[in-house]
């Protein structure tokens, strides 16, 4: 009954709603203010306190509730036994990605800060849903490869650019936006996509062919057009392939099924087949990694964005949950133990942030040096932020105790997605190996991301002695396979920790380079040193705007 006492409900906080998921983040907002142009910042940041509102609104948490409760189902026939292919979403994940489209998440590549104010947003998004984050990606990153074709660069570019979602499937000429998905690896090759079996025929028509095979993920198979890779007759080839014909009808692209996935569950990803499946070269024959190279770059940055999203949702909801919540005498915040925890976590997510808002604001700079700085440390970080996702999100949920356990509170939701950006684009063992390749092929990779690094020198002794233990790592890369995480990490590290010495308040620096660069750190979160100023710390990062 309503009115016996043990139905009262005291002590529980309040929901982490109605706030500026954006301003309430002060590392964010700062990197978008040292990223930023003077002259739009103003615009750039009206633009993510709107996304941001929206983001922290009861309305677009119940649409995220709800598109993960109703999961994509495949259609692979019509009631008449036409074969149709198609996937139905719940509406809420319609209403979401169309938030994300009309939030410019698809359109970095020709606006003023576009990247950075991109990364600000994508960063920003991932904590309301992260599944509808994946076409987004993927539409985003196929802008440098479709570019190899200046052709075909004119023709889609602008409908992937476009703040217009359309969900219908016809001809993408006849939409006033396009959505893009990609597929590359096979049943037999993973990552090896060199091992692709995938077969492309040549049609009598320049630069088109016909696919025969397989691909066993194919992310977001209701876009408009995938990029995807195939044997041509001179080698691994990268094709475009439009899901509807300019003629309206349905290209070949048999769904065989939908994965049934660990999280990511709002979002569809697919097996597929071709069979005789009409498509569009997109560069040279042969030169199919090359090609599609930018774009998974680009993705793998959005790994790390997102996963930087999704630690700073984490430790927003632990900080919130021990602000409210009492336990021995007093709010669990001002426990010592607790604060250290709490600390741990923010240290965790304001690092990330600022590596991955770096690597954006490259993105934006046309200059030599930072094409190089790219080529090697967007592997190192998308291989040290991701891999920290999944701890990071297990512990802020055993901050709440019971709750974080229980699906209502929201924890178990970025659990479940935790581990997805550390797999997706490469996983840790590809990404080490990239920045092995980077470090013996590309000389200059190595000397843009020294040059980052050496602007903090001095300013920290452990910083210092990290970079040159760093370099005793780098003097023997002769057999270093088996030291690659090793290498990509302790990278990662000192990039961390050279960005938030420079721009970080001193208690969020001290702490770093303390417990992550001078090893006075335990094996589990809360384990950091005495002697710092862990209030602070926590008081950033608590999500008030």
């Amino acid at each position: 009954m309503a009115g016996t006492p043990t139905h009262t409900v005291t002590n529980q906080p309040p929901p982490l709603v109605g706030y500026d998921v954006f301003a309430a983040d002060r590392a964010l907002t700062e990197a978008v203010e040292r990223y930023t142009d003077p002259g739009v910042l103003d615009e750039v940041r009206e633009e993510l306190s709107a996304l941001g509102r929206a983001s922290g609104s009861v309305q677009l948490q119940e649409w995220a509730v709800q598109a993960n409760e109703y999961p994509p189902r495949l259609r692979t026939h019509d009631r008449y036994g036409n074969r149709i292919d198609e996937v139905d979403f719940h509406p809420a994940w319609h209403r979401l990605l169309g938030k994300g489209v009309s939030a410019g998440l698809t359109g970095a590549w020709s606006r003023p800060a576009g990247h950075v104010r991109r990364a600000a947003a994508f960063l920003v998004w991932t904590q309301v849903e992260a599944g509808n984050c994946c076409p987004l990606s993927m539409t985003h990153a196929a802008v440098p490869a479709l570019r190899t074709d200046p052709e075909l660069a004119a023709e889609w570019e602008p409908r992937l650019s476009s703040t217009i979602y359309d969900r219908d499937l016809r001809p993408a000429g006849q939409k006033p936006g396009a959505l893009f998905g990609m597929g590359m690896t096979e049943k037999q090759g993973g990552s090896d996509v060199r091992a692709n079996t995938t077969a492309a025929r040549p049609l009598t028509e320049a630069g088109t062919y016909v696919l025969t095979g397989h691909k066993w993920f194919c992310s977001a198979p209701m876009s408009d057009a995938f990029l995807v890779l195939a044997q041509a007759p001179g080698g691994l080839t990268c094709f475009l392939v439009p899901r509807v014909l300019a003629d309206g009808t349905r290209n070949v692209f048999r769904i065989q099924r939908l994965k049934d996935k660990l999280g990511n569950r709002s979002n569809a990803s697919a097996e597929v087949e071709f069979d005789d499946t009409w498509a569009r070269r997109v560069g040279e024959e042969g030169r199919g990694v090359p090609t599609i190279i930018e774009m998974v770059a680009a993705t793998r940055l959005d790994c790390a964005l997102g996963s930087a999203g999704l630690m700073r949702q984490a430790a927003a909801q632990a900080i919130h949950h021990s602000a409210h919540r009492e336990a021995f005498g007093g709010k669990l915040i001002d426990k010592p133990l607790m604060r250290n925890v709490l600390a741990d976590l923010a240290l965790e997510s304001e690092a990330a942030t600022a590596l991955a808002l770096r690597l954006a604001a490259a993105y934006d700079d046309d200059d030599e040096g930072e094409r190089a700085f790219l080529r090697l440390a967007v592997p190192a970080a998308k291989y040290w932020i991701t891999k920290r996702c999944a701890p990071v999100t297990v512990e802020a949920a055993e901050c709440l105790g019971g709750n974080g356990y229980v699906e209502e509170w929201g924890l178990p939701r970025l659990v479940r997605e935790s581990p997805l950006n550390s797999i997706w684009e490469g996983a840790g063992n590809v990404q080490a190996l990239d920045v092995l390749r980077a470090l013996q092929r590309e000389p200059g990779a190595l000397d843009a991301c020294l040059t980052e690094i050496g602007r903090a020198h001095g300013a920290d002794h452990r910083l210092d002695r990290a970079v040159k233990d760093l370099f005793t790592e780098l003097a023997d890369l002769e057999g270093a396979e088996g030291r690659a995480r090793r290498v990509a990490e302790r990278l990662a590290l000192v990039l961390q920790g050279s960005l938030l010495v420079r721009h970080a308040p001193p208690e969020v620096a001290d702490a770093f380079c303390a417990s992550r660069l001078g090893g006075d750190h335990g094996a589990s979160f809360g384990t950091l040193p005495t002697g710092l100023d862990l209030a602070s710390v926590v008081d950033r990062a608590r999500p008030t705007s």
